[in-house]
């Protein structure tokens, strides 16, 4: 844990590792992975307004729409908050929740900002992200048409790498009108929209397509000014980078301590196996990919909370560095653990797909870095 927290977030994070352990233990989610447990919606939806009762959500928006911080560094506090649910491997669109609760905060409409927003700040509510195509390109505008259609828009294409979008009641649509880049809040039912769930590498969420078929939407479904949203798609980008990061910090954070305590465990010619001069470089190298991680993050967060000019760099080589190293730490760990991290009942396999599937998530490493070129003009 970062020792420089306040008093106030050591509570709220003990608050939050309560909760978690009542209500989506670490046994439970093993629980929905192996299909021998149940989360109910009702326990689901209980699960996510107490945790928006410990502001989960609220941290990216105004006091005025229920909104507040608890450091007053909205980003950095959630970020703490995203570290532990990473620890947890927990599901859930918390994420793309608060990178919707950002654009309605900086780019919603009056009647968006006082029907829709305080919703997900309380947690009735919540949102996914549709901004990346299928093949995992998150510039924005891709994989969506948008046309003007009927005093709106008509909007026809597929959105993929969308996050439990079937358990989201809102859509943060990007698309690429003949204006310029677009972006839309649509009810997750609305007519012509297909969400379908992805059997992928990591078994405790989903990823998600979205199809959607001549979806009309209306100007009051625009964020933004129709054609502008380029500056608030790169906004929203480095927030998704900076919890996305920290969630995967979390993972790899927890997987590092597993591996730890393994290496004190482990016997092997009477001696525990981390004694092992090899295996004692393992970890170091380890332990400096994880710590590099938590620093890189957190610049990137302070850099982004901050509105740097160097934000947008920032937030892309710490995500791009993050998602290589937890590939990294992922594999040296397997390879410390040995053959009992191959079974399906040990815990080693879940932390290595998640940190797998995080490194796509919100732009891959190599998209990181090609866009810090573009940003530097290389």
């Amino acid at each position: 844990m970062d020792p420089d927290l306040s008093h106030d977030q050591r509570l709220l994070l003990e608050a939050t590792e309560n909760l978690i352990r009542s209500s989506l233990s670490p046994e439970v989610v093993r629980s929905l992975v192996d299909g021998t447990g149940e989360f109910p919606s009702s326990a689901r939806s209980a699960y996510w307004s107490r945790g928006a009762e410990l502001g989960w959500f609220a941290f990216l928006a105004p006091e005025e729409l229920g909104g507040g911080g608890v450091s007053g560094r909205g980003l950095c506090d959630a970020a703490v908050f995203a570290e532990l649910r990473g620890r947890h491997l927990q599901p859930g669109c918390f994420v793309d929740t608060n990178v919707t609760v950002a654009a309605l905060t900086r780019e919603g409409t009056a009647g968006q900002r006082s029907e829709i927003l305080p919703d997900l700040v309380a947690g009735a509510s919540s949102a996914a992200w549709a901004m990346a195509d299928p093949a995992g390109d998150w510039s924005g505008g891709a994989g969506l048409e948008c046309l003007p259609a009927g005093g709106g828009y008509r909007l026809s294409g597929l959105k993929g790498l969308v996050v439990d979008a079937h358990l989201a009641d809102w859509l943060l649509v990007t698309a690429e009108a003949p204006e310029g880049p677009t972006q839309f809040l649509l009810p997750s039912s609305a007519p012509g929209i297909a969400v379908e769930m992805l059997d992928g590498l990591d078994l405790t969420r989903s990823l998600c397509r979205i199809r959607f078929e001549s979806v009309q939407a209306g100007l009051s479904a625009v964020v933004g000014t129709p054609g502008g949203a380029g500056p608030a798609i790169d906004a929203q980008l480095q927030t998704a980078c900076v919890l996305g990061g920290a969630e995967t910090v979390g993972a790899m954070q927890h997987l590092f301590d597993m591996s730890v305590r393994y290496s004190k465990d482990r016997i092997a010619f009477g001696r525990p196996i981390g004694s092992f001069q090899a295996l004692k470089h393992q970890l170091a190298d380890t332990s400096l990919a994880v710590e590099t991680s938590h620093a890189c993050l957190a610049g990137a967060a302070r850099a982004v909370e901050a509105a740097d000019e160097g934000a947008a760099e920032a937030a892309s080589l710490a995500k791009s560095l993050i998602g290589d190293a937890a590939v990294e730490v992922a594999h040296k760990s397997w390879q410390l653990f040995g053959g009992i991290s191959y079974t399906w009942e040990h815990d080693f396999h879940l932390y290595l797909r998640r940190l797998t599937a995080d490194a796509s998530l919100y732009g891959s490493p190599t998209w990181h870095r090609e866009r810090v070129c573009r940003l530097a003009g290389v």
